[in-house]
């Protein structure tokens, strides 16, 4: 769990070009190149941007800053969101998660161990959410996280899983160049 005061910070901002990865050392495989953003969606649409931001805040006010990384990671894996997931897993080991809980994430059916009961419920949750095209939230993945939050807690971190899904469409489809994020970037 960190410290860090996170009401302010948003999701996601567009990426800048003056932080690149870090290349490939001489002698070894090239990396492919890196493709171009879309659309510059937050320089586009401000007003829309910094609705976002407001609803994103008031979204994840009181959620455990470390649950709402592994949600946003989850989410992000789910949806193929790349610059999300480079994102939320800088911030996650800079608010000191473990790398072995963000690699086991994907696979967290298989490494529940890993993680407290309240975190499943969350993750499996978070999973619901994100892909509602196979239906409707089972009633019992709700019933599961409704036993480890109390309802107000329980809309909170709905609203924080939608949040993230939103952060995610917009930069799959503006195609969000991964890879610049430093963690905090997004203040």
């Amino acid at each position: 769990m960190t410290t860090q005061d996170t009401t302010t910070q948003p999701t996601t901002t567009p990426a800048t070009p003056t932080d690149s990865p870090t290349p490939p050392a001489v002698g070894t495989a090239r990396y492919a190149p890196e493709h171009t953003p879309r659309l510059a969606w937050a320089e586009l649409a401000p007003d829309v941007y910094k609705a976002m931001v407001r609803l994103d805040a008031a979204a994840r006010r009181g959620v455990d800053p470390t649950l709402l990384e592994l949600v946003k990671i989850r989410a992000s894996q789910l949806n193929h969101c790349a610059f999300c997931l480079d994102m939320h897993t800088k911030d996650a080991l800079a608010a000191g998660e473990s790398v072995e809980r963000i690699v086991q994430l994907g696979a967290w059916e298989e490494s529940r161990h890993f993680y407290t009961e309240r975190e499943i419920a969350a993750i499996e949750l978070t999973e619901a959410v994100t892909v509602i095209t196979d239906g409707f939230v089972p009633d019992e993945v709700y019933e599961r996280a409704a036993r480890q939050f109390e309802e107000a807690d329980l809309v909170q971190l709905i609203a924080s899983i939608t949040m993230i899904n939103a952060w995610n469409r917009f930069a799959v489809t503006c195609r969000m160049v991964p890879g610049h994020y430093r963690p905090g970037g997004h203040k």
